[in-house]
């Protein structure tokens, strides 16, 4: 077991940047704080300090060992305060992963309806499709929305609700919508500079397939994983892009953009991915009301 006081004294030294100053700071002695960071490195194996001038600087395990002690004891800041809320009842947690590839316009659309919500602290994580449901399944999130279901793993125990399946709309800046004006809806498309998801997208793969069956070949100036960055970088004139008609609500937000046509043959889906702890969740339940 890795003694985490010992770790501390570490973590400290490391900060302050010698003993003396880590001794000051804890109210300790020097030999003592001294003797537990040698009994640390020697339960690791390894030097994680070394003298550099009047104080210490880190060794390469040493620097490997702070980031993770960095993280730890930001983490460990918070538990009072974490401890308090849960104690007084007054805090509505909400975890959600958002899978990469999703439209994040939408996504925050389908929470917009619990975002009212007193005392609301609402966390959400983005990452690859798998990392979230391993952490789903280890309940460090409530509900995962991604734009595919949970594949059937008896061990996982996860269940899937699809909450929408929404048409996809083109926007653009005026500049290129009134060009766009001047061919016919999806041609214009092949005129233009075009913005789109990477293949992290279940949407992607379902518009190159659009294009092939409307023979338009489009110029591809850029890719994004989030949605909401790839919205800005239109609106900054730097092509049109696609977004389901879900999150087009949040574009509208965004001055100078212009909608140049529907795509009806194409559909963005995004699932609500829950354990059965998750389930049970009143808010993830109000999500998953609301969506229907």
């Amino acid at each position: 077991m890795l003694n985490y006081r010992h770790l501390h004294y570490f973590w400290v030294v490391t900060k302050e940047g010698g003993f003396a100053r880590a001794a000051e700071r804890l109210d300790m002695a020097v030999q003592t704080i001294s003797a537990q960071v040698r009994e640390l490195e020697k339960s690791l194996g390894h030097q994680l300090l070394k003298p550099s001038g009047r104080g210490v600087a880190l060794t390469e395990a040493g620097q490997a060992a702070f980031v993770r002690a960095e993280e730890i004891f930001h983490l460990g800041q918070g538990i009072a305060d974490e401890v308090r809320e849960a104690a007084s009842g007054k805090v509505a947690r909400l975890t959600v992963g958002l899978s990469d590839g999703i439209s994040k316009l939408a996504a925050h659309a389908l929470l917009q309806p619990v975002l009212a919500t007193p005392q609301l602290r609402l966390m959400c994580h983005e990452g690859e499709f798998e990392q979230l449901l391993a952490e789903l399944a280890l309940h460090h999130l409530d509900v995962v929305l991604a734009g595919q279901a949970a594949p059937r793993n008896p061990n996982l125990r996860l269940t899937s609700e699809r909450l929408i399946q929404s048409s996809v709309d083109w926007y653009g800046p005026a500049a290129l919508a009134t060009k766009a004006a001047r061919d016919s809806f999806p041609r214009s498309l092949g005129s233009l500079p075009v913005l789109l998801p990477t293949g992290h997208s279940a949407l992607r793969s379902t518009l190159d397939h659009w294009f092939v069956m409307q023979g338009v070949r489009p110029r591809i100036v850029g890719e994004f994983e989030d949605s909401a960055l790839l919205a800005v970088f239109a609106a900054r004139g730097l092509g049109v892009f696609p977004v389901s008609q879900l999150g087009a609500g949040d574009v509208g937000l965004m001055r100078g953009l212009r909608l140049l046509g529907r795509c009806e043959d194409v559909k963005e889906e995004i699932h609500a991915i829950c354990s059965r702890r998750g389930q049970h969740h009143p808010l993830v339940q109000q999500v998953i009301a609301s969506a229907h």
